[in-house]
């Protein structure tokens, strides 16, 4: 929950226009407004205060005490212009935040955090439990000292500028080792720890289970992602309550999931039970992975018989490919999902005249793979290898990357073992759409003109099936000097069922800087005009040409069929 807290009429205008926007999210303070901070300061994740800095850093300075979990507190000023974030900028999320402040107030966030305004990702905001000296080592990212990065365990994560070798060490590994001097240790979640029980175990036999199991195998309880068990136990008190003191999720699987599961201590007793010859490794290695530690049972101090179980396995490491779409090529129409998905990969993998557009976006420490036109497959296949070796990789493509663009390819050559995102993208088509007028209004279709992948017998039967059902066809790739006469045929096709006076819209550049757009009729366009960087749009039987735009009505009973021109 967030706190909002105003003393002034201006702070609780802009205080309730953010209430308005977040009503799930939020919780205005009234009265006292040192009282108020208080109590906001207890009992929420985050504060916004329409109030002074300086007032606010004498209110909260007391109530300061530990900033992995303090508050994040943001600062609205009083007209309204800058969203400050003071305190918690990483731990307390208040950078962000003050992002989110900005976006819906109108208001320039302002951040400080030395990371951030380098464009440098904290350490300690990656996801993962950090030790050791994070102050000098995020130092000397920001001094650009060498900073070595040992990977022990694998696991995807942001660009880093790291060397090769150097005084400073960043290691990700789920070891159990003590950080060096001048080291961050990194806790990837790789570890799940399979757990099977008697009825009425007890959460500490099953804790000091876990973790003699971990200690004694040199592995570190922060990177444990779960407790898994059979789902006979997925109510049992004991274990519900270890995974909670561990601060983790309890996984449950069936117990014909772990039945299939091939391990090297099986047991009769638990297939009586309930219903799987092993439920502490099955459960530990049902999604694959090294098992780390076989079955173990519990000691009892008084020497009874024990009551609970477990082993521990790595999982495989799982990258991340992000097929990201850019838009049409105008910066504001790239979205905010594809900026975060930009900054966030380690690995980039593009068309290069697409890697040049958004180059300045990227993070310092950001692996870069370009590669020229036609070589389409070649960049599907290079994003997938980079994934699966635990990357965090992004794949652009212009407008949407699934329209015409890499996400088919990749996802072609991706298997489950890797995960995979799509961010949507402004295609050329709704660009180009925009420019015109509103010529998409009703059912449409999108051809690619270009035979390089596909026959020209076939793009034609295609067109010729859009015409004959009165479609809104648009044109990509539509002429080319070695395709020349392909939109003149499309064209033909197209005027052999609609009327010469039928609205065709031309775009070229669509939201660039030169961008150019014709509107015209089937009968007089010209495709001497077009080229690679036009889109083509011919209306069906409805669309008209209304005060200079191309619009196809929607179809609505109550809209008037004689409007012309």
């Amino acid at each position: 929950m967030i706190g909002l807290i105003s003393a002034t009429a201006a702070g609780t205008a802009a205080r309730d226009r953010l209430a308005a926007a977040w009503p799930d999210r939020t919780r205005v303070y009234e009265g006292d407004v040192a009282g108020a901070v208080r109590t906001a300061f207890a009992e929420c994740e985050g504060l916004v205060c329409f109030l002074a800095t300086g007032a606010v850093v004498r209110m909260v300075a007391p109530l300061l005490s530990d900033k992995r979990s303090d508050p994040g507190v943001v600062c609205v000023d009083e007209a309204g212009r800058f969203a400050v974030s003071l305190l918690g900028g990483h731990g307390g999320g208040a950078n962000a935040l003050a992002g989110e402040v900005g976006a819906v107030l109108g208001a320039e966030p302002v951040i400080t955090t030395a990371t951030d305004a380098a464009g440098l990702p904290g350490l300690d905001t990656l996801g993962l439990p950090v030790e050791g000296d994070l102050a000098a080592v995020s130092r000397a990212l920001l001094d650009g000292e060498p900073v070595a990065l040992a990977v022990d365990t694998p696991w995807p994560l942001p660009p880093l500028p790291v060397a090769e070798a150097g005084e400073y060490t960043i290691r990700s590994t789920d070891r159990l080792v003590r950080p060096t001097a001048r080291e961050v240790v990194l806790r990837p979640p790789s570890l799940v720890v399979g757990v099977g029980a008697s009825r009425g175990v007890s959460e500490d036999e099953v804790t000091a289970l876990v973790e003699a199991a971990l200690r004694e195998a040199g592995l570190a309880a922060a990177s444990v992602a779960a407790l898994a068990t059979v789902d006979a136990k997925a109510d049992e008190a004991g274990i519900v309550a270890a995974a909670e003191r561990m601060g983790v999720p309890l996984v449950a699987h069936p117990a014909e999931t772990l039945a299939r599961v091939a391990v090297p201590n099986p047991s009769r007793a638990p297939l009586a039970a309930v219903g799987t010859p092993s439920v502490a490794e099955a459960a530990a290695l049902v999604d694959g992975g090294e098992l780390l530690v076989p079955k173990r049972r519990s000691v009892r101090a008084d020497g009874s018989p024990a009551r609970a179980t477990c082993a521990v396995a790595r999982r495989p490491v799982r990258g991340r490919l992000a097929v990201v779409g850019l838009g049409p090529g105008a910066r504001d129409l790239l979205t905010p999902r594809a900026v975060a998905e930009l900054r966030g990969a380690s690995v980039l993998v593009g068309l290069d005249q697409y890697v040049d557009q958004i180059r300045d976006l990227l993070r310092p420490g950001t692996r870069v793979l370009a590669s020229g036109l036609g070589a389409e497959e070649e960049r599907a296949r290079a994003a997938v290898s980079e994934a699966r070796r635990g990357h965090a990789v992004a794949l652009i493509g212009s407008g949407d990357a699934g329209v015409y663009a890499m996400a088919s390819p990749a996802l072609a050559e991706a298997g489950d073992d890797i995960d995979v995102v799509g961010v949507p993208g402004v295609t050329a088509a709704l660009a180009a759409s925009a420019v015109l007028g509103a010529p998409l209004g009703h059912d449409h279709v999108s051809v690619s003109l270009s035979d390089l992948h596909t026959p020209w017998e076939v793009i034609e039967r295609r067109v010729r099936a859009a015409a004959e059902s009165d479609l809104v066809v648009t044109f990509y790739n539509p002429r080319s000097r070695g395709r020349d006469r392909h939109l003149t045929r499309a064209l033909a096709v197209l005027a052999a069922h609609r009327a010469p006076t039928t609205p065709v819209g031309v775009v070229r550049n669509a939201s660039r800087a030169d961008e150019s757009s014709l509107l015209t009729t089937l009968a007089e366009v010209d495709p001497t005009v077009v080229d690679m960087l036009t889109v083509v749009t011919v209306g069906n039987s409805a669309t008209r040409e209304i005060a200079g735009r191309m619009v196809t009505p929607r179809g609505y009973r109550w809209q008037r069929p004689e409007v012309t021109r």
